[in-house]
């Protein structure tokens, strides 16, 4: 009988956990451990942020969830990984011991590293957790009252730009139908080279339509742009040339701002020496095991994936639902071949997959595979979009509520994308 032990219960670490159950025998044990209670449906929060959703419509309490399914939840924090005992610390001082440890934490928040930002204690908001986006609509609520300029980006080292294009097309929407759009002055200010460039050199014609779209909804934008420090009511931003010399110096006035911040890996897993790279991301192989400790695996935003090219103010390469559902299902697998005596021998299939909501229309885009040359580089726009994204939600709702490991992107997304067979 072996001990799995998953760290995290996000879109990665529960999906994980459905999947482990269904795949091994009722021998095995599964312990999910997470720093909170609940499940959190993140793609959702841009909708929160504005008051598009509640909380109780994107999370669920994972106690009961995972009870039904036979799968242990402990809800704290690890603090400590001895990965040579093959042993948890943890929030309590408790102890954990595993056979196979599946981190998909997610990643850390690192607001530190630009002086004056974030929600805690800064002056710019983030829509990363749920709580982050309930404080931004709490905030907004006031803002209505009396509005004024806005800032939406990313810092540099984020690697998730989706979310900040969403978020600024979802305001916008939002401020149209409340008929307020002419007091709000929109500035985009993005680590990314070029608008569109996603962290993935641009996919298909991002670049070219996402800068239409913010022409069209009468943004302005910075790029290259390194964030240095944010005041109260002012955003100091340096912005770089192609070559990485100073361009230009910016003050960017707001009265709000919402600004994805660096990403990191999580302190506990940082600290596991040989286990990540100097950012905290785990060092993986082909099959999504550590390359330092061969049970050890881990999925999702915590992976190492090296950028897609150098830019002059550092980017991250996005981890997309697609991308972390088949990382899982090849842990799975390869945590069974294992069980069964057999050699690890899945590996995923790192092609980025997004539908990406603008408020009433939104943008697909297919990236196979991730890092250029590619066979597929597409991206499309339209109402579709928008209505996919809903009904994606509701889907994956529905899924952590039942259980259910099945793939959600290859038996749905992929197939409504008309491109499964290019894949195959």
């Amino acid at each position: 009988m072996a001990h799995i032990v998953i760290m995290g219960a996000g879109i990665g670490g529960m999906p994980a956990a459905y999947e482990m159950r269904a795949t091994l025998a009722a021998e095995h044990r599964i312990t999910v451990v997470s720093a909170v209670d609940y499940f959190q449906f993140t793609p959702s929060n841009p909708w929160l942020a504005v008051g598009w959703r509640d909380r109780k419509s994107i999370t669920l309490p994972i106690a009961p969830l995972l009870e039904k399914k036979a799968i242990a939840f402990i809800p704290q924090a690890v603090t400590a990984i001895d990965a040579a005992a093959n042993r948890l610390t943890l929030k309590d001082g408790a102890t954990l011991d595993y056979d196979y440890l599946v981190i998909t934490t997610g990643p850390k928040l690192v607001f530190d590293e630009v002086p004056g930002s974030g929600p805690h204690g800064g002056h710019t908001h983030s829509v990363c957790t749920v709580d982050h986006a309930e404080q931004f609509f709490k905030d907004y609520e006031e803002f209505l009252k009396a509005p004024g300029p806005v800032i939406i980006g990313a810092m540099p080292f984020a690697s998730c730009f989706g979310p900040a294009y969403e978020f600024a097309f979802i305001l916008d929407t939002d401020l149209r139908r409340r008929k307020i759009r002419h007091k709000v002055p929109i500035t985009f200010v993005t680590s990314e080279p070029y608008i569109g460039h996603l962290g993935l050199g641009g996919v298909g014609d991002s670049k070219g339509m996402l800068e239409s779209e913010l022409r069209a909804h009468d943004m302005k934008w910075i790029t290259n742009a390194k964030t240095t420090k944010v005041e109260a009511g002012k955003m100091f931003v340096t912005q770089l040339d192609d070559s990485g010399a100073v361009f230009k110096e910016h003050e960017v006035p707001f009265k709000m701002a919402m600004m994805l911040p660096a990403f990191k890996g999580v302190d506990a897993v940082a600290a596991v020496p040989n286990l990540c790279n100097p950012r905290g991301f785990v060092l993986i192989d082909e099959y999504q095991r550590s390359k330092a400790y061969k049970n050890i695996f881990s999925a999702g935003v915590c992976v190492a994936i090296p950028p897609v090219e150098a830019t002059p103010v550092p980017t991250g390469a996005p981890k997309t639902g697609y991308m972390i559902e088949t990382m899982i299902s090849a842990i799975v697998h390869n945590i069974a071949d294992e069980l069964n005596g057999s050699t690890a021998a899945t590996k995923a299939t790192w092609n980025a997959i997004c539908l990406a909501d603008f408020g009433d229309t939104g943008a697909a885009f297919v990236a196979l595979p991730q890092i250029p040359p590619r066979n597929v580089n597409w991206f499309k726009k339209g109402k579709w979009v928008h209505l996919a994204k809903i009904a994606f939600e509701k889907y994956f709702m529905r899924k952590m509520k039942n259980g259910t490991p099945e793939p959600i992107y290859e038996k749905y997304v992929l197939k409504a994308l008309g491109i499964v067979r290019l894949i195959r």
